[in-house]
Order: C-alpha cells, then structure tokens, then sequence
C-alpha cells in the first residue's frame, strides 16, 4: 500500500511541473520571440512482483508481473516553430522570418541569441551610437562586431534590407552601404539551446555550435524591419493542457486518499 502512496505523490509532483510550465507559457503570450515550452515525462523503476518462469506447476509462464513506481519529469522541450510578425512603427524592431537567431554581446562579453527583434538606439561612453536590445546590449553583424551609425549619419537614416544589409541614405536620398550585415544564426538542434533571462538563449552540447546563415548547407531568413515576432503560444491548446495536467493532479491525489482508506481500514482490524 505505500508503494501507491509514492506512486501517486510522483503523479502529483509530475503534474505540477507541468502546471508551471503551462503557466509560464501563458504569462509569456504578449513576450516577443517566446517559443512555447513542453514538459515531456518518463516512467521510473518497475517492481517485478512474479516472473515469467513461476507458475504453480512449475511451467512457464508468457509473461511476468511488474508493478510501476510512477512517473517524473524528462524534458521541458521548447517549439520553435515560427510566431505570427506583428507590425510595429519603430524602426529599430526587427523580426526574423525563417529559421535564424539574432547574435547579442552580454555585459560579461560572451556572445548569446535571440529571436527577440526590439532594439533600440544607444549611446556608448565613447558617444558612438550603436544599436543595442533593450538592455543596452549590443547587436552583433556577421563578424562579430556591435553595428554603429556612422560619425556624421543621424540614427533615423540607417537603412536595413530583407537580406540584412546595413546602410544609410544620404540628405540627397541616395543609398550607401556600409558593406555590414546583421548576424543571423542557425542551430542543428535549437531544441538543446539553454534558455535564459530577457529572452536570451545560450548554446550548449546538445543545440550545436552557432553556424553564420548561408554556410554548412544553412537556409537565408528574412529580416524584417518594423516588424516584432509575436509568441507562438496558442491559448486555447494551453488553456487545454491546463485542464488536462489538472485533471491529472486530481486523480493522483484521489489514489492517495484511496490508499489512505485502505491504509486505515487495514489498521482498524486488529481492534
């Protein structure tokens, strides 16, 4: 009887590990470039209770007797499938179509992705404009280098094409490239990237290293300007899960209110 006792408490825990992560997709419904989260299970030890060789005449038996002892969480396994592009009316919000990853230099000076687009303009301690996340990050080009106005351009006139191509246009409406592309990276296994705060993600073992788009057989994607990547959660297939993960908890708990009562009637008899 205490084997379902533990049996239905890794059911509880279980569930409310998937509760929290629904709920955290929820909260982030309105984040920019958020890629809704799964939580995968898997099942623990089994007892084995009879084998398949035991039988009353000795014969044997097709098959055995295994009790399971539960479940527990494998896996929070991230979708990275593309979010609707809403419009925005700042020119510093990029959205990437296609499978791709802008490059940011955190404060510790390491190099980490993101799909989320809202940039901004910034001054360094230099008094160079640079853009930069919403935390004053810079945004990394293909060489690894943070992307600034050039020295007499005003940051309304950068220019920034679908195939991201870094330029500005002259006051006599003329174009001129700065010969400077955003750096958009692809991962083997986005999957395995470690998600962070502020919507960053850091590489590790399992994603891959990062590869440059247009090398190691990689795709082109689109950057567009003036657009944000939305979150692609879907409410009503999470509001689902919900009920499905609570459901689920509720079982779990009557199974050990179940044992309980057995538990106790087992204990009365011997009054």
């Amino acid at each position: 009887m205490m084997r379902s006792l533990y049996t239905a408490a890794t059911g509880m825990k279980a569930s409310q590990t998937n509760v929290d992560t629904i709920a955290n997709n929820l909260s982030n419904v309105n984040t920019n470039g958020y890629k809704t989260t799964r939580t995968e299970f898997k099942s623990l030890l089994y007892q084995t209770i009879q084998t398949r060789t035991t039988s009353a005449n000795g014969e044997e038996k097709p098959v055995g007797a295994q009790v399971g002892l539960g479940t527990r969480v494998a896996s929070t396994t991230s979708m990275y499938t593309q979010g609707p592009l809403n419009a925005s009316e700042s020119a510093t919000d990029f959205a990437i179509d296609g499978d791709g990853f802008f490059a940011i230099r955190g404060v510790d000076g390491e190099t980490y992705y993101t799909r989320n687009g809202n940039f901004t303009w910034a001054v360094d301690v230099n008094g160079n404009t640079l853009l930069t996340d919403v935390e004053g990050c810079p945004v990394l080009d293909r060489e690894g280098n943070a992307i600034y106005v050039p020295e007499g351009v005003s940051a309304e006139s950068m220019i920034f094409s679908q195939s991201g191509d870094i330029g500005y246009m002259t006051v006599d409406d003329e174009y001129v490239s700065l010969n400077q592309y955003f750096g958009i990276y692809q991962f083997n296994n986005p999957a395995g990237l470690e998600k962070l705060s502020y919507s960053r993600l850091q590489p590790t073992a399992a994603s891959g290293d990062p590869m440059l788009e247009g090398t190691n057989g990689t795709t082109t994607s689109k950057v567009c300007q003036y657009y944000l990547e939305g979150s692609n959660v879907q409410v009503a297939d999470e509001m689902v899960n919900m009920i499905i993960a609570q459901r689920a908890y509720e079982m779990n708990s009557k199974a050990i209110q179940t044992a309980d009562s057995m538990l106790d009637t087992a204990n009365n008899l011997k009054r």
